[in-house]
């Protein structure tokens, strides 16, 4: 699967995902209206309202871009109608040839962690039939309960040719509460990463591992020692635009060959016809909006490159 990733990263000149986080909020009044119409004001308009509203914003951007990266939480707040928009929001994005990172953060021990990772990744038994739940490529992961919390997730990997992203040094300001603290000397974060290469180890192809990490762009010295640190692990990185991470905080996430990491825009993507320079793209062509801002996007990191 991170071969997947690289080649299709590679064939775009792109290393960026787009976050389809999509809240009402974001969405213009004629998509939500046209949904609301059919559906009523009710969980199901809105989950036709962001499926709509992610449809367009893929079909304007997918021949720019390897990979999306949709937060299932946008989705899980419209209980199980926001899921169905999740499923068939994955399944077109396959369709389309992106790669989908799942952005769910699971973790738990045993049969728990494993539900998941078939869940999301894998494959589980019907009576006689063997049948996909979500269907994602990869899918991040909290470490927080150790390898018993990663390893079925890491063997779903080996099983599927599925790719998990292990939080590691996250973007938000309070990470450093826990992932900041000393350990013998050592910031728990860096020991994360020492775990991360470890269970990496098993899943390689080529350079790269199927066990990624999940560094943050808004502490671009912390990512130059991480990047040190796994050398083989491949980055996906939040926290650019939005949340104040800029082109230059991002180099060091990336390896001498150009590879290695692949960055994450959420809001300033697909709600970009919000916002100056591209509020000039209006409400009614919202896609285009999203579409220049992934060129701009790309351009904007290229330079570092």
């Amino acid at each position: 699967m991170i071969n997947q990733l690289i080649q299709k990263i590679e064939k775009t000149k792109a290393p960026v995902c787009v976050g389809l986080d999509p809240m009402l909020g974001y969405i213009p009044e004629q998509v939500t209206a046209k949904a609301f119409r059919e559906f009523g004001e009710t969980l199901e308009g809105a989950a036709e309202a962001i499926w709509q509203f992610n449809k367009e914003i893929i079909d304007c951007t997918y021949d720019l871009i390897p990979a999306v990266k949709p937060q299932i939480a946008m989705y899980e707040q419209f209980g199980i109608e926001g899921l169905m928009a999740y499923k068939k929001t994955v399944d077109y994005c396959q369709e389309k040839g992106l790669i989908v990172i799942g952005d769910a953060k699971r973790g738990d021990i045993g049969s728990t962690s494993a539900a998941y990772a078939v869940g999301h990744l894998g494959t589980v038994q019907v009576g006689s039939k063997t049948l996909s739940g979500f269907h994602t490529d990869m899918l991040t992961v909290n470490p927080y309960l150790g390898t018993d919390g990663v390893k079925p997730f890491v063997d779903v990997c080996k099983e599927s040719d599925k790719g998990i992203f292990v939080l590691v040094k996250t973007s938000n300001p309070s990470s450093g509460e826990f992932q900041d603290q000393l350990i013998d000397g050592k910031p728990l974060y860096q020991l994360v990463a020492e775990k991360v290469v470890e269970w990496g180890s098993e899943v390689m192809e080529g350079n790269y591992s199927n066990v990624g990490a999940v560094v943050g762009a808004t502490y671009p010295e912390m990512s130059r020692v991480l990047r040190k640190l796994m050398p083989n692990t491949y980055f996906l990185v939040p926290g650019y635009g939005a949340q104040g991470g800029t082109a230059e905080d991002l180099k060091y996430c990336f390896n001498e060959d150009g590879l290695g990491a692949i960055v994450n825009s959420s809001r300033g993507i697909i709600a970009a016809y919000k916002k100056a320079p591209y509020d000039k793209f209006g409400p009614e062509h919202f896609g285009e909006a999203s579409r220049q801002a992934v060129v701009d996007m790309v351009a904007d990191i290229s330079r570092v490159l």
